[in-house]
């Protein structure tokens, strides 16, 4: 008698899956745009560089581990990940309508730490344990 694992994908695997798309297509600009981006941003190019690559990791382990880690676990990283962000974005905005010029870099900034720490906690979760309804009988 064989078993097979059965592959379930739910609206929410598919949201982490594009998720993690999103940031490696975010860090293929970063990466090509740099130079162009950085000037805009008001942040330097290798900056730029460095970030692409962070969310480029960040995005990869993400569509890597959809398959061995609980929906809940991309859920709350998703969440924090995401809040960190939309503070990251108005301290950003704050800086540049008072008049400084880091505001760019505050925000390239966690664009560069968060994939990475995401990542990390992404690997270091527990493994999704498989249940009685994640698994089918195949034998005739």
């Amino acid at each position: 008698m064989a078993q097979v694992v059965a592959s379930r994908v739910t609206r929410q695997t598919v949201g982490a899956i594009a998720d993690g798309a999103f940031k490696v297509l975010l860090a293929a600009v970063s990466i090509a745009g740099a130079a162009p981006l950085g000037r805009l941003l008001g942040t330097p190019a290798w900056l730029m560089v460095v970030s692409g690559v962070a969310l480029l990791i960040g995005g990869g382990f993400e569509i890597r581990y959809t398959r061995s880690r609980s929906m809940r676990t991309y859920t709350q990283l998703m969440i924090a990940y995401d809040s960190g962000w939309v503070l990251a974005a108005l301290t950003g905005l704050l800086m540049a309508w008072q008049g400084s010029s880091a505001g760019g870099e505050v925000w390239m900034g966690y664009q560069t730490a968060a994939p990475i720490v995401f990542a990390a906690l992404l690997v270091a979760a527990a493994p999704m344990q498989m249940t009685s309804g994640t698994q089918r009988d195949t034998s005739d």
